[in-house]
Order: C-alpha cells, then sequence, then structure tokens
C-alpha cells in the first residue's frame, strides 16, 4: 500500500506528535499515535481494516536454514539459562523465537521440558515449525504478536499462572537484518519496508509509506522519540529536500541524505560500545523500526502477558533488551512504576537535564548510561529482582559476537 505523500489527513497526522515530542517517552502517547497513523492510512486508502491475514505454513529450504544458523548467534546464552533456572517437566514460553538458539539451548540443557515458541516473523515461525518436528511434542510454535499471545496460549491449554519460565528478546533478530530485501540494515541496500510481520499485515505502514508521507515535525518528533536522535530536525529537513525530488524507497538512499546532513566532523565522531565507528543514520533506522512495528507497545503488551500466565511465587521472567527505551520500560514495569507517568531519575539525571533544558528546549538527553538499575527496593509488589544489577555479554563474548554489544539482561521472579 502507498500512502499519499500529502493531504488533510497527513497534515493531522503531523500535528498529532507535537504531544509526542513533548513527552516522548510516555507510553500512552505512543498507543494514541500509531493507532492514529493507522486510521489515517486507512481513510487515506480507503482501503479494508488492517488486519492479519490468514496465516499459512512458511516453507523454509534447508540452505536458507543453515545460513541463518550459521549467521544467528544467540545472546548471552549462559545467563539466560541460569536466570531461567528450567527444571524438567516445566513449561517454557520463548516469545521471540527468532532463529531459535535460546529455545535449543532450553531442549538440550533440560530433559522433558516444554517449550512454547512465539515469533510475530512468518519466517522465524518456519523455523520454529521445523524444530518442532525434530521434538515432538515439546515445541510448540505459535505466529503472532506479544498483543495476540494471550488468546493462543488459552488455546493451546496453558491458562494463566501455567508457565514456569518465559524468556522475551526484544528488538530485530540477526536474520532479519541480514537480509537486504526486509529493510532493517543500513549496510545492505535494499527496499525500505522494515515491517516485521509484514506478510500477515500487508496494508500496514512501512518505512517508506512513514518517510514520504509524514510533514517535518512529525519526522523529527518520530525521529526524537524513537531513536533518540539528537540531530532530528537537520535529518527530517533533508528528508523533506530529498523526497521533493525522489521518492525515498532504498535503505542506502535513506543513508545518504541522513549523512549528507550532517557536518563532516559528526560523520565520524559516533562510537558504538566497543569503540567502532557508528554511522550516523543507525538511530535513524531505529526510529523507524520501532514506529513502524509498534515495538514499545508490543514490548509492554508482551510484559504483561508474561506476568499474566507465569505461575505465581516462582515463575520466571527474563528479559533482553537491546536499547535504552527497551531497557527503560523494562526496568520500569518491573519496578510495578506507571508506564504513563514520567520516569523517575536521580539528582543527578534532574540536575543534568535542566542545565540541557535552558540550552536547548527540545533537545532530549540520552540517559542510558546513568540510569540507576537498583531503586532499593528489590523489585516491585509483583516481582523480585533476581539481580541488583543489569547483566552484560562478556568481554569474550562480545569478541566473539560483536553484535550483542548493546544487550541488557534483566531478571526477576513473580511472587
Amino acid at each position: 500500500m502507498r500512502l499519499p505523500g500529502n493531504g488533510l489527513m497527513w497534515g493531522l497526522a503531523g500535528s498529532l506528535w507535537t504531544e509526542a515530542r513533548r513527552a516522548p517517552r510516555r507510553l500512552a502517547t505512543h498507543l494514541r499515535c500509531w493507532r492514529k497513523l493507522c486510521l489515517l492510512a486507512r481513510l487515506c486508502s480507503g482501503s479494508a481494516p488492517l488486519g492479519p491475514t490468514a496465516p499459512k505454513r512458511t516453507a523454509v529450504t534447508s540452505s536458507a536454514t543453515s545460513g541463518q544458523q550459521t549467521l544467528h548467534t544467540p545472546v548471552m546464552v549462559k545467563e539466560v539459562l541460569e536466570s531461567l533456572d528450567v527444571q524438567p517437566g516445566q513449561v517454557v514460553l520463548d516469545m521471540t523465537f527468532g532463529a531459535g538458539g535460546h529455545t535449543k539451548a532450553i531442549l538440550r540443557a533440560v530433559r522433558d521440558v516444554t517449550v512454547v515458541a512465539l515469533d510475530r516473523d512468518p519466517v522465524a515461525h518456519g523455523l520454529a515449525q521445523q524444530l518442532a518436528e525434530e521434538h515432538p511434542g515439546r515445541v510448540y510454535p505459535l505466529l503472532g504478536r506479544f498483543s495476540e499471545l494471550s488468546p493462543l496460549l488459552t488455546r493451546l491449554g496453558f491458562g494463566p499462572g501455567s508457565v514456569s519460565a518465559a524468556l522475551l528478546d526484544a528488538g530485530c533478530s540477526s536474520m532479519q537484518m541480514d537480509s537486504a530485501q526486509r529493510g532493517f540494515s543500513l549496510s545492505k541496500d535494499g527496499p525500505l519496508d522494515m515491517r516485521m510481520d509484514g506478510e500477515r499485515f500487508p496494508r500496514m505502514p512501512s518505512a517508506t509509506d512513514v518517510l514520504n508521507a509524514l510533514d517535518q515535525q512529525a519526522l523529527a518528533s518520530l525521529l526524537r522519540a524513537y531513536g533518540e536522535e539528537r540531530h532530528a530536525g537537520k535529518i527530517a529537513s533533508a528528508i523533506l529536500q530529498a523526497r521533493r525530488v525522489y521518492p525515498i524507497q532504498r535503505t542506502q538512499q535513506l543513508a545518504s541524505i541522513v549523512a549528507g546532513s550532517m557536518p563532516a566532523c559528526a560523520l565520524y565522531a559516533r562510537r558504538d560500545r566497543l569503540q567502532r565507528p557508528s554511522h550516523v543514520a543507525t538511530k535513524t533506522f531505529q526510529a523507524l523500526r520501532v514506529f513502524v512495528n509498534d515495538e514499545l507497545n508490543e514490548l509492554h503488551a508482551g510484559l504483561q502477558v508474561a506476568q499474566k500466565h507465569l505461575r505465581p511465587c516462582g515463575g520466571r521472567l527474563c528479559a533482553l533488551t537491546f536499547h535504552s527505551l527497551e531497557d527503560r520500560l523494562v526496568k520500569r514495569f518491573l519496578r510495578g512504576e506507571d508506564l504513563s507517568a514520567p520516569p523517575r531519575m536521580s539528582s543527578r539525571q534532574r540536575a543534568r537535564r535542566a542545565l540541557r533544558a535552558r540550552q536547548e528546549e527540545e533537545e532530549e538527553e540520552d540517559e542510558e548510561d546513568e540510569e540507576e538499575d537498583d531503586d532499593g527496593t528489590g523489585g516491585s509488589a509483583g516481582w523480585v529482582s533476581l539481580r541488583r544489577k543489569v547483566l552484560t555479554p562478556s568481554r569474550k563474548e562480545l569478541e566473539e559476537n560483536p553484535r550483542g554489544r548493546s544487550a541488557k539482561l534483566r531478571a526477576a521472579i513473580k511472587r
């Protein structure tokens, strides 16, 4: 579906993002913005409701499977197994199956364990179906989003309180990043799609639709809210100028536009956690992916489903996150905070925010490395944290798997 690039409906889309700019971390704002964008898309196109198409079995060739197994390395497997502490006869919920690395590790480590393997990506679901055939009666593959999980579990006979451990591996999988046709990677040229389940929801807006439809204010707000991009205004202006000449449809086309909007000194200033040069368009790609897939609301829905279906007094939740927005949401959920309210900050963070507000009112401070990892209570009324500090990959693992450099693991036990 190609959405219109201008007109009354998309003008309204720009105004709704003013609210997102004022409170970029408020979950309710994310939800309202996404629902309104989908409604606007429907009104503009005159299409049918944006629901999923009938699910079908996804065929995965042996060559593709072997390639994915070679390229995909699960993150922090040892730490995940220790946190879940799976025992024989228990039911484990893998909420993001991906290429199945964590599920396979659980099956190898524990006998007579049952794993429910969920993924919203039909390709990953196909891999889960293959694994279910190799382990009959031990793996139950499910296709769907976190927000669709609860009724799927109930149909399988796993009602509330019937799951012993749940693993939630947020973000984008390696095999999605490695496929140029999916449009997630800025290092590979391909169509700007970025939908994790585009086959199920073909009428949902893609990254191309978003880039060529939203106005400058909406684009800048999107980049600030979902990518924590400090140069959001410059990038949004460059996108608007570029699409007047030609629609933005390719990944490297967008990467070049973002790079062209930056001063020369900024092109080489950004570094990742391994101190390697980081492309200036990385946060732009993250923002588009998070928005297109409604990742933050889906993550919140997944945490709620896990809390509902984990057994009381001992059910374990293990959450892997890969950027600060995800990690903050998980941490606040485990603390029992109201996610529609502004996050709590330390005195150091408040002082820095006040100082930066005087310099530039709309610029957001990146607080990922300064957040408190423990509030002194050991969790909320519903959770008990397993560790006082968040876990990150070891130096040895990062040498073997650099893609896990931004991973953070939080684990808790349900009270």
